[in-house]
């Protein structure tokens, strides 16, 4: 990349961690799930997913879209979640969107899903009730609403678009942030994604794909913690949960001339298509967007202190990731971390979410521990399973894999 480097200004999550950031830092580093029963909806008799890894109450923090009256017009989750992860972002950032600002202010901030909650429950009002459906389902439901709602909280004019690449949505919203300022159609972006996918039909969904975690017989009475198994031998799907995250970027010089702080910058990025499968990913488009992401953060593959993988806990998905890594960093992997173990996968949020625990990670030299793993004997990774791992990273390369075949990988840069 250029001068025009894309650095890190301010950024937020809520996750099934918890609602506040340091919160939801320390239990990262405890190693803590946040994972637990799924309580979104009742469950029947011979449901096949009984755990998630689900947000806490939010409602009781103090901001205006978080009202009853709001919320009963706006009630997908979505919008409260990813609202309040931006109105958090930006004030840590110390960005005030002016008059003058704004058009400059670009949104793609996204959703994989979005609220397809509302259709659901008009639907059900319908067949069961015969009720019209409410006049905001329908807008609900639109992903790019969610975006839309952003630019209207935060009063952001300039481009808006919603990139959707199903579980690399968090991430994809960063690189296309990037390139719009890097093509000076913008000088800050507001990033992100949020995805609540714990709907009854959504949940099914993955377990009859056999995507959703299913323990193994006799073992069903497990704690929920241990489930989410990235890289594990014993692993058996990933666990479905929820949230958000916000990434607010700026162009470097935007940064200087409003003396914003930042310590890490976007270095370079790539983006593939597998061409391959709806859900299976491919190992040479994989590898090829992590060899994109290097080149164009001019850097060689021993530059990496650190993977944070995408890594969902799937047989198939976790070793297609290794055997990419393996072809990149011609076997010799530094420490991989996969935090989906602690929160669960949370679609298009999840690379968001990581992202955020990357760039903290950075920041404080540390590595988060990826927890409830096993060896596989095919697979040989550090993946930090000893707990917090203190350690400088100049250069982090962050991965992210959607079905479609939809591939973003990002090199992020200490600059501070």
């Amino acid at each position: 990349m250029d001068g025009k480097n894309a650095v890190i200004v301010g950024y937020d999550a809520i996750s099934p961690l918890g609602s506040d950031l340091g919160l939801q830092w320390q239990r990262a580093l405890a190693g803590q799930s946040g994972i637990g029963p799924l309580t979104r909806f009742p469950l029947r008799d011979g449901f096949p997913v009984r755990i998630a890894g689900q947000v806490p109450d939010i409602d009781q923090e103090d901001y205006p879209f978080l009202t009853a009256r709001h919320q009963a017009a706006w009630h997908s989750p979505v919008f409260k979640y990813g609202m309040l992860s931006v109105a958090r972002a930006l004030k840590r950032s110390g960005i005030e969107i002016s008059a003058d600002l704004a058009p400059r202010v670009a949104v793609t901030y996204s959703s994989a899903v979005g609220g397809l909650d509302a259709v659901l429950a008009a639907d059900r009002k319908l067949q069961t009730e015969n009720r019209l459906p409410h006049p905001y389902a329908n807008p609900n439901s639109c992903i790019n609403m969610v975006g839309g709602k952003i630019a209207m909280l935060t009063g952001a004019k300039g481009p808006i678009l919603s990139t959707i690449t199903a579980c690399a949505t968090g991430l994809t919203s960063i690189l296309i942030g990037a390139l719009l300022m890097a093509q000076n159609r913008a000088d800050v972006a507001i990033c992100g994604a949020v995805d609540c996918a714990l709907v009854e039909p959504i949940v099914a969904g993955f377990a009859t794909m056999n995507g959703a975690f299913h323990p193994q017989k006799g073992q069903e009475n497990e704690p929920p913690a241990t489930a989410s198994r990235p890289f594990s031998i014993d692993r058996r799907g990933f666990v479905i949960a929820e949230g958000a995250g916000a990434i607010i970027l700026a162009t470097r010089e935007f940064a200087a001339a409003h003396g914003l702080h930042y310590t890490v910058e976007l270095a370079g990025w790539g983006m593939t298509s597998d061409a391959h499968h709806f859900v299976m990913p491919a190992v040479d488009t994989v590898r090829q967007c992590m060899v994109d992401a290097l080149r164009d953060a001019g850097v060689a593959a021993g530059d990496i202190a650190a993977v944070n993988a995408h890594a969902t806990s799937t047989r198939g998905g976790d070793r297609v990731e290794f055997d990419a890594l393996q072809a990149v960093f011609s076997g010799d992997l530094p420490p991989v971390s996969a935090n989906k173990s602690l929160m669960g996968h949370a679609m298009g949020a999840s690379s968001a979410l990581e992202t955020i625990l990357a760039l903290r990670g950075m920041e404080e030299e540390i590595i988060l521990p990826t927890i409830n793993y096993q060896p596989d004997p095919e697979m040989a990774l550090d993946c930090v399973a000893e707990g917090a791992r203190t350690l400088v990273q100049e250069h982090v390369l962050k991965n992210a894999f959607g079905f479609g075949g939809c591939n973003a990988c990002a090199v992020f840069r200490r600059v501070n």
